[in-house]
């Protein structure tokens, strides 16, 4: 979850957009959904034991570096879930930091914030909010969609139920049906 700081407080606190729950409510609606707080690395594995999770979500939020116990967390939990082969699908900085943990490298992107665009593969438009992106294919991972100007849009692990989408698909009104049915796929 993003990390922000309260206004008029000094204290950070874990965020996650409210267009999540009715996106995940139209795509798994039978699903159990925990947010998982930034509790740091020997913290959060204890946790999703304690709770029972069997698979993560990473949403997007702020550039990977500027949260550093989001980072830790979200690290750890990616471990967590390997081990355990547990589905994960990364959105956004999520996707990023799939890369980051598989030794791959972000690079700075222009034309990407605040706009759409199409797959090259299949000509689907879907927004795009990120200024950050992946220079090639992380190890271990093959790319499922590109935009116009060759960047990876979508990855999807070689062998864990794993995906990275850099667009948002809790942020698309109506929901797209490629989606939910994504997501129903990954996670069942």
């Amino acid at each position: 979850m993003r990390t922000i700081v309260a206004e008029g407080y000094h204290e950070r606190r874990d965020a996650l957009a409210q267009d999540w729950p009715p996106f995940l409510s139209a795509a798994l609606p039978d699903a159990i959904w925990l947010y998982l707080p930034s509790l740091g690395a020997e913290r959060i594995t204890a946790y999703c034991q304690d709770w029972g999770v069997s698979g993560i979500i990473l949403s997007g939020g702020e550039d990977i570096g500027t949260a550093p116990l989001r980072d830790e967390t979200e690290l750890a939990l990616l471990k967590w879930a390997e081990v355990r082969a547990f589905p994960v699908l990364g959105i956004c900085r999520g996707m990023q930091l799939m890369t980051k943990a598989a030794g791959g490298e972000l690079i700075d992107l222009a034309g990407h914030a605040a706009t759409r665009h199409r797959f090259v593969e299949t000509g689907r438009e879907v927004n795009s909010y990120h200024t950050k992106g992946i220079g090639k294919c992380p190890p271990g991972y093959r790319v499922l969609a590109t935009a116009g100007d060759g960047t990876i849009e979508a990855i999807r692990h070689s062998y864990l139920p794993w995906h990275g989408w850099m667009w948002h698909p809790e942020r698309e009104t109506p929901g797209d049906a490629d989606d939910f049915a994504a997501v129903k796929e990954i996670f069942s």
